[in-house]
């Protein structure tokens, strides 16, 4: 294989940045994959004397570990680290070689107090935008404590290994060849769940706040933003940055920005609230909202943890998240065949029968990129027509394998261990049928994640709150904005948008409280 110019141009950039001797230690076969690593890693020993290759038998061929003196055989890439996971090399070959990894100190001592030894492998795909956070995370660890090792394994160049162990999402935690995580994960979460949740600060301590910001999706850093560029005691309090973005993989219709791919937003919506002084309180979720007439700070917030927070005025920004369908077998195997992303998990089932759930343009779009991917494609759409845009239909429907299924009810979802079938009706003869298939990819629109406030503000019929122009809701000084309120369209820019009038609205009515 030959490395483009541009990744050649980029990595020669990093490259000057490795602050010790590194070496690749190649465990390889006779196969076209080995030829192809062996080929990745020979152009980039080329570009730096400082990089060597060294041969070892590691049981995963072709796999490589970057090693140098104090780092050996810790942080390895089983499978060529392209696509997504590039960055993912990238940083793990200057962590190895001295370069810091840009973590917290108290992140940094958590990593290090693990005593106990422990051997990861991540199964990833690399058009899998989820992926990198959690390789990158754990080859941190694998670099910070020597008791730990991390081993990528990319899913398609390892195949039979991935069906062995019925990996049917990714990202994929194994330890000992046992599941132990899976999903998008940051730092913190891993670390949680490795070493308990760390006790954190006495949140109902804080001090009380002028705006508080419930969400950290793009609404909600907007609100953020706002208020604290007015110079108003600003919190936010989200359970990841980014919220539904992270989930997205292309945005090319955010303005004057041609194309982002969702986790870089994500980073960008942190690194930008970071300007401001916005107590962020990550981690957290609201589960309780209430209003005590005659307090200054009247908007309590309690917390999953059991803290309360309390604030002047309130903005509301929880987004949404993927609507369930309600049928047997949809939560039973969910990363067992039922799947969400098919940017992410599509690679899994090459060659294999998949269905999607849903006629919109998150279905259509979906069964597109599956088409390519996939032996067949069944689409089931319970209106009598497909609800995508008509150019997207056309260009479905010029799919050889991909077969459109109308006015259909999807009944179950079925099989022993994972996915095996899909049972639907027609609702017009009300004729069930059955697909024999490995994959049911889930794309029916977003649910508000609005639950914590049933009884408390007004919610439409469809789950949203309530809120006017002004983003004013139904309670006095809290305020939505985003994919969570009744606002039109749900646009990354309109959830900006929003969030921005939201804060302006809150700072509007702190000024009549005076």
């Amino acid at each position: 294989m030959q490395l483009e110019q541009a990744i050649k141009d980029q990595l020669k950039t990093y490259l000057s940045l490795l602050e010790r001797e590194v070496s690749f230690s190649l465990s390889l076969g006779e196969d076209e994959k080995s030829r192809e690593l062996k080929s990745f890693i020979e152009q980039i020993v080329a570009m730096d004397d400082r990089l060597s290759i060294t041969e070892t038998d590691r049981e995963l061929k072709p796999s490589f570990a970057i090693n140098s003196a104090d780092i050996q055989e810790r942080v390895i890439f089983a499978g060529v680290p392209l696509g997504h996971e590039f960055s993912s090399f990238v940083l793990a070959l200057l962590q190895v070689a001295g370069r810091a990894p840009k973590i917290s100190g108290a992140d940094v001592a958590r990593i290090k107090s693990i005593s106990e030894a422990h051997d990861f492998e991540t199964f990833v795909s690399l058009s899998c935008h989820n992926c990198p956070e959690v390789v990158q995370s754990l080859n941190i660890m694998a670099v910070l404590n020597p008791k730990i090792r991390h081993t990528m394994i990319e899913g398609s160049t390892f195949k039979d290994l991935a069906e062995a162990r019925e990996v049917m999402a990714v990202p994929q935690v194994f330890e000992a060849g046992e599941s132990i995580m899976g999903g998008r994960m940051v730092l913190a979460e891993i670390l949680d769940q490795l070493a308990g949740k760390q006790s954190s600060e006495d949140l109902s301590k804080v001090e009380p706040f002028d705006v508080l910001v419930v969400g950290g999706g793009p609404a909600g850093a907007s609100a953020a933003i706002y208020a604290a560029r007015k110079g108003i005691r600003t919190g936010l309090v989200a359970k990841t940055i980014g919220g539904q973005v992270n989930e997205t993989l292309g945005i090319e219709n955010l303005i004057a920005t041609p194309y982002i791919e969702g986790p870089k937003l994500a980073e960008a919506l942190k690194t930008h609230m970071d300007e401001y002084d916005i107590q962020l309180i990550d981690r957290e979720e609201a589960v309780k909202l209430e209003r005590i007439e005659g307090e200054e700070y009247p908007i309590h917030i309690e917390l999953s943890s059991g803290a309360v927070l309390r604030s002047k005025t309130l903005v509301i920004a929880t987004g949404a998240r993927w609507r369930l369908i309600n049928i047997p077998g949809e939560t039973e195997f969910k990363t067992k065949g039922v799947a969400y992303c098919p940017h992410c998990d599509g690679p899994l089932f090459k060659d294999k029968k998949v269905a999607v759930i849903g006629g919109g343009n998150s279905g259509v779009e979906a069964a597109l990129d599956l088409a390519g991917i996939c032996s067949e494609v069944h689409v089931l759409e319970f209106l009598p027509q497909l609800k995508a845009d008509q150019v997207l239909q056309e260009r479905l429907r010029e799919q050889a394998n991909v077969t459109i299924h109308t006015n259909a009810q999807t009944l179950a979802i079925e099989g022993s261990t994972k996915v095996e079938r899909l049972r639907f009706k027609d609702r017009v003869t009300g004729e069930e049928q059955s697909l024999d298939l490995s994959g049911v990819f889930i794309l029916i629109g977003l649910m508000p994640n609005t639950e914590w406030l049933d009884g408390t503000l007004e919610l439409s019929k469809m789950k949203e709150i309530v809120a006017d122009p002004r983003c004013q809701t139904s309670m006095k000084g809290v305020f939505a904005a985003g994919d969570c309120s009744t606002t039109a369209y749900k646009q990354i820019i309109i959830s900006m948008g929003t969030g921005a009038t939201a804060a302006l609205s809150a700072f509007d009515d702190l000024i009549r409280m005076g």
